[in-house]
């Protein structure tokens, strides 16, 4: 049996993973993580059988508690490291939310245990000491964002020969629409993804494409490509979840139905690819398959993200600290949608001369973060 550890067991991602982990012979739940939804957790934990659980809610810890007798609870700051460090698995899936995943994933690097990475803010944020670490330590990291999986998927065996990834994005619920159009949208209008079902922030991030421009620096660190040969494209029908074009001009596509379900089973599993409970690809029902550029007038987030990543130091980590300050704000009704991408590009500009120095540790990552937030919000107030 292998043994999984799942963080962020209530998300979006983590729910999926569940469902996989279910219906696949041979995999079993170590443990879970949560936020703050602790019946959820109490839920999956009966159903999974997971002995261990993790709740950063204090508050809620002695409910989880009173209603897991025998299972081992842990809560509050750094209750995840605690998870990672305590339970006996083969591989953990960080599927965290935001910036807070980077804890989970340097958990994982430091218990020198195979990791399936859901959180792609952890490469945005400290993409070169986690790379470095896992590279050094001789542990895979198995890419769960169905864009990333997709490349990994193409790359088997082949990585020596490959000259551009083509990163592929359905655009979101505004795709076609001008930056007029965007002026009165709404935050259930963003939230209205016409293919996925995802969480609420990373379904803010696809309507204003910064979930692209992260995952240009995730890819970027990834897969040891330079930001001039990382191409986006935009894929309405969300099939065609990424392709690579080899030096000989041979290109590659992984396809599929939108479902985050192939992308964690293939990171659960590998090297093996085992059946997954979903429906199936039909491409005469399909019909057409199109792709786009994205147009960078209307959604700018995604070129300042790329923008920051060529900059490196600490302009990614700002950038991604800056946008969940302005996506909160923008759920919470307090700026409009076309205000996200000028808060992140204000942050930037007034910490300007803090961005150029290199970082070293994780240290200097949290100053950097705490000073965007605190950037960010500033301006929002």
């Amino acid at each position: 049996m292998k043994k999984v550890l799942v963080l962020g067991s209530t998300g979006s991602i983590g729910k999926q993973a569940l469902e996989v982990i279910a219906e696949t012979p041979g995999l079993e739940v170590a443990g879970l993580a949560a936020g703050t939804s602790h019946k959820l957790l109490v839920k999956q934990a009966t159903e999974s059988g997971a002995s261990h659980v993790a709740i950063l809610d204090e508050n809620a810890a002695s409910k989880v508690i009173e209603e897991l007798p025998g299972v081992s609870v842990l809560s509050g700051p750094g209750c995840i490291r605690g998870l990672v460090d305590s339970v006996d698995c083969d591989i953990v899936l960080n599927a965290v939310v935001g910036a807070a995943g980077l804890e989970a994933t340097m958990a994982t690097l430091d218990r020198g245990i195979d990791l399936a990475l859901a959180n792609k803010e952890s490469l945005v944020v400290a993409g070169s000491l986690i790379m470095e670490t896992a590279s050094r330590k001789g542990i895979r990291i198995l890419p769960v964002d169905s864009e990333h999986s997709a490349i990994f998927q193409c790359l088997q065996g082949q990585e020596e020969g490959l000259e551009r990834i083509f990163l592929t994005a359905s655009g979101g619920p505004f795709f076609g629409l001008g930056r007029d159009r965007l002026e009165k949208v709404t935050r259930d209008d963003a939230l209205n993804h016409p293919r996925w079902k995802m969480g609420s922030k990373i379904s803010i991030d696809s309507a204003t494409l910064m979930n692209k421009g992260l995952e240009v620096i995730e890819a970027h660190h990834l897969f040891g490509t330079g930001y001039d040969e990382i191409d986006v494209l935009v894929h309405p029908q969300s099939v065609v979840h990424s392709l690579v074009r080899f030096r000989d001009g041979s290109v590659l596509a992984q396809m599929g139905l939108p479902s985050m379900k192939l992308p964690i089973a293939y990171a659960l599993n590998y090297p093996e690819r085992l059946p997954v409970v979903m429906p199936q690809l039909d491409l005469i029902k399909q019909g057409e398959l199109s792709f786009f550029k994205p147009d960078l007038d209307a959604f700018p987030c995604l070129e300042i993200a790329i923008e920051a990543g060529r900059r490196g130091g600490g302009a990614p980590i700002a950038v991604n600290a800056a946008n969940e300050i302005a996506v909160a704000a923008f759920l919470g009704g307090r700026i409009r949608f076309l205000e996200i991408p000028g808060i992140i590009e204000k942050t930037l500009a007034a910490m300007d001369g803090d961005l150029a120095s290199a970082i070293a540790g994780l240290e200097d990552i949290a100053e950097v973060d705490t000073a965007a937030r605190r950037q960010a919000e500033s301006l929002i107030t």
